[in-house]
């Protein structure tokens, strides 16, 4: 290995140093939004008119850093994403432990006073700064991360600084760049990065080259940490400046305390270290920062969320809104538990949000399981926020309001996303009449229980065994079919024929059928055999089937809950018996199949699975590739811990095939 190659980073110690500042600025953030949260607003708050005007422009000062580290933040995620990581969103819980950081970084939750604000500026001060840290906030013990010398596994690096830290990042990004130029270095997706068009913090351009990363790094500096002496509006500076005023009121009033006494590090549950600890005992205190937490863990996965939905689906503004809101409703939760005692056994303290870290914040897979899991966490968190003494303080009655009305965006936004896809499958048709009453709609030939009802330009097929009622057909073509009328209700003439072949098209069943009567080429197999995981539902089938030995066409919906009484296809029971299975099984093996069309043959085993025969790809609800493969066992009882594959399950729990 030469010099050269032994000094150049990987990607992956790239992204490492990168889910650290991810990290870093992360807490940061919520120091300094814990210590604005326990600052006293106005005289009714024991303070004096001029103090309570200084506290409120420091509330609003520190907060405005807060808000900057948020943007430092996104900054940090659009470099991951652009690098082709997936961005950090978790971090450790307070008090950090040792290693997480350099030893002279130490980070937790206090509120505001001397020591802190002293402690602020001691992180955000500029290299060759003499400013001391505040007054407990000294490591415990000083020790080294890494080691010198060239490791395959990523390995953490120390500086004095945040600022050294920035340096040496956006040095190590110029040498990998110029290694593997910058279209290679910059291979993700830039329409999965936040911009200005979701959020204000973002910058106007994505990360896709050297400049624009390197034009982030210095947004960083400039506004924090690295930012030269006696640069303007930059965080040291604003922090010096709010500890000038304070001296100059202490100065005339000795006993003037700005804050609230709040809890250092405050944990809802008796702690296992409780050395700088302090567990909420008091309910409504535990309360209210139990609603504060989950707000901010669903804002976490709300973010973390928008990196997997591209630049401009209406789905990343939405999740980002949302996530905006909850910041909003956070906030007054967090003021209201400053000033709530913590318990008896902390008898001079008050409560405060501990930001609780969630176990594992990446982001949810795309689609209809995630928009349930927000919708269902939104109403959890309102009904939470209705249950607390809202007459007690207007700041609950607020974010009791706050919450109720996200609730309601979130289901109507997430419902809206829900219905445009059946919009995107089933091409709007040209305007015809509708059909007059007086004009009965053909009467059906039927064979085989499958009805055949003549038009001019096509014979439409329908198989009322095979219907899941997806409902494609009456609100993609609500002239052709008639829903909630007795007798015949098929109009296929009250449609252009290339528009209703299209709703054929997209019967995932296979219900509707067709042949074509003006000489043009009926449905054909498609170019992927794809099988798709619906959510608490069946498989979703597209090839040139044989289904039992038998040509099915080329659309089906199979059973997989193991009660439908038309087996092996869906009857609709999973409803019935709540079944209930992810549509979104984890990823295996995905080669990429030399052939990916052609005959998919599916065999139900007698009181066994579905045995799958043919080139096919198997997709989650939100189209994620689970699996490429060229024969399985698929599992159809219903109680495999390996869905959707087959584990043997059917023989211990007795299913039957018919």
């Amino acid at each position: 290995m030469t010099s050269t190659e032994a000094a150049l980073p990987s990607r992956e110690q790239l992204l490492h140093e990168l889910y650290e500042a991810a990290e870093l600025e992360h807490t940061l953030m919520c120091t300094y939004l814990y210590a604005a949260f326990s600052l006293k607003q106005g005289e009714q708050e024991g303070l004096s008119a001029v103090e309570a005007e200084a506290t409120m422009r420091w509330r609003r000062a520190i907060i405005e850093v807060a808000t900057q580290e948020m943007g430092h933040l996104t900054a940090v995620w659009n470099i991951s994403a652009a690098l082709g990581g997936a961005p950090r969103f978790g971090r450790g819980n307070f008090p950090l432990d040792a290693g997480a950081l350099p030893a002279g970084i130490v980070v937790k939750l206090s509120p505001f006073g001397e020591a802190v604000l002293q402690h602020f500026i001691h992180l955000e001060r500029p290299h060759g700064s003499l400013e001391r840290e505040g007054e407990g906030f000294a490591p415990e013990f000083m020790f080294t991360r890494g080691v010198p010398l060239k490791r395959l596994t990523p390995m953490a690096v120390d500086y004095d600084t945040v600022g050294a830290f920035y340096e040496k990042l956006a040095a190590d990004l110029r040498a990998f760049v110029a290694h593997h130029g910058e279209s290679n270095a910059f291979s993700g997706n830039p329409a999965l990065q936040l911009s200005s068009a979701e959020i204000a913090l973002a910058s106007d351009k994505p990360v896709i080259c050297m400049k624009t990363a390197l034009a982030a790094f210095s947004s960083i500096v400039e506004q924090g940490e690295g930012a030269p002496l006696h640069s303007a509006g930059s965080h040291y500076q604003r922090f010096l400046a709010i500890r000038s005023e304070f001296e100059a009121l202490k100065a005339t009033n000795p006993s003037f305390s700005p804050a609230f006494p709040a809890a250092q590090n405050p944990v809802l549950r008796p702690p296992l270290r409780s050395q700088g600890r302090v567990w909420l005992e008091n309910e409504e205190a535990a309360a209210t920062v139990d609603l504060a937490n989950a707000g901010y863990a669903l804002m976490l996965r709300l973010l973390a969320y928008s990196y997997q939905v591209p630049r401009p689906e209406a789905e990343k503004t939405l999740v980002i809104d949302l996530a905006l809101g909850l910041m909003h409703a956070v906030t007054p939760l967090a003021e209201r538990a400053a000033r709530l005692p913590a318990g008896p056994s902390n008898p001079h303290c008050n409560a405060g949000m501990s930001f609780t870290a969630l176990r594992d914040a990446a982001p949810l897979p795309a689609g209809a399981s995630a928009r349930r899991f927000f919708s269902e966490r939104f109403a959890e968190m309102a009904a939470a926020a209705a249950g607390l003494d809202t007459g007690a303080d207007a700041r609950t009655e607020s974010a009791a309001r706050i919450l109720s009305a996200l609730r309601e965006r979130a289901v109507l936004g997430f419902e809206g996303l829900a219905a445009a896809p059946v919009s995107a499958q089933v091409p709007a048709s040209p305007p015809a009449p509708a059909p007059s009453a007086a004009v009965k709609p053909p009467t059906p030939s039927v064979v085989d229980g499958v009805e055949h009802i003549e038009g001019k330009g096509l014979t439409l097929l329908y198989e009322g065994k095979k219907c899941i009622h997806a409902r494609f057909c009456v609100t993609g073509a609500p002239r052709v079919f008639l829903a909630n009328v007795k007798g015949p209700w098929i109009h296929p003439d009250a449609m252009s024929t290339e528009a209703l072949v299209e709703i054929a098209h997209a019967c995932p069943s296979g219900a509707i059928r067709y042949t074509r009567k003006d000489g043009q080429a009926d449905e054909a197999p498609p170019p992927v055999n794809l099988l798709g995981v619906r959510e608490a539902g069946p498989y979703a089938v597209r090839g040139e089937l044989r289904i039992d030995g038998r040509a099915a066409g080329y659309r089906a919906t199979l059973c997989r809950c193991g009660a439908s009484k038309n087996k092996p296809f869906c009857d609709g029971s999973h409803h019935e018996v709540g079944f209930s299975a992810s549509g979104e099984p984890a990823t295996g093996a995905a080669e990429m199949l030399e052939v990916r069309d052609g005959p998919l043959a599916i065999d139900p085993q007698l009181d066994g699975p579905l045995q799958v025969r043919g080139n096919l790809e198997i997709v989650s609800g939100t189209g994620r590739v689970v699996a490429r493969l060229v024969q399985t066992r698929l599992c159809r009882c219903g109680g495999s811990a390996n869905k959707p594959f087959c584990d043997g399950s059917h023989a211990r729990i007795g299913f039957k095939s018919s």
